[in-house]
């Protein structure tokens, strides 16, 4: 439990780091630190559907963030770095790559089944009463289509928006700029 706290320290240290720095480019990159020490502990919470979701959503909308800023932000990188800066930096990789490292020890091993580890879990109810209530002959759609179909939804519509989000942002040059004569 003590990594989680370590976690949330370091996304509550990023956020503030984001809102009071002066580069909009170091704002963009403690955001995108936000987000992903948001999707440890999502799986650190042992949510990996929600881990993946908020992963994908924040690379779409750092690739966002981030063509927008160096569009508007000149930033330079000179190679006199301050101590206290490289000091800072390497503490927190340090500090996610432990928070990485006790995640996945504390995950089974390879092959087995979470839920018979667990008693009482949603699982469980799904595989003893899921023909019962869907009466759904494939276990799967049942629980995708019938116990699950709102979270099914939300995480289709957050890729699907990521997605689309993305291309538009990414494209090139419009059609009616390349049909323009002038």
């Amino acid at each position: 439990m003590a990594v989680f706290y370590i976690l949330l320290l370091f996304v509550i240290i990023a956020a503030i780091i984001a809102v009071e720095t002066k580069n909009l480019l170091s704002a963009v990159i403690c955001v995108g630190a936000i987000g992903f020490g948001g999707s440890l502990m999502f799986l650190f919470l042992r949510a990996p559907d929600i881990a993946i979701t908020q992963i994908v959503v924040e690379v779409m909308g750092l690739i966002i963030l981030i063509r927008a800023t160096i569009s508007r932000d000149l930033t330079f990188i000179s190679g006199d770095r301050e101590f206290f800066g490289t000091v800072v930096s390497v503490v927190i990789v340090f500090v996610i790559f432990l928070a990485g490292i006790h995640v996945f020890d504390t995950l089974p091993d390879f092959g087995t089944a979470v839920f018979t580890q667990v008693p009482d879990t949603a699982s469980q109810t799904y595989i003893e009463e899921g023909l019962e209530r869907t009466g759904a002959a494939n276990l799967v759609a049942a629980v995708i289509l019938d116990f699950r179909a709102y979270d099914t939804l939300g995480e289709a519509t957050v890729l699907f928006t990521a997605i689309i989000g993305a291309m538009v942002i990414l494209r090139g040059k419009s059609r009616k700029l390349l049909e323009d004569p002038d």
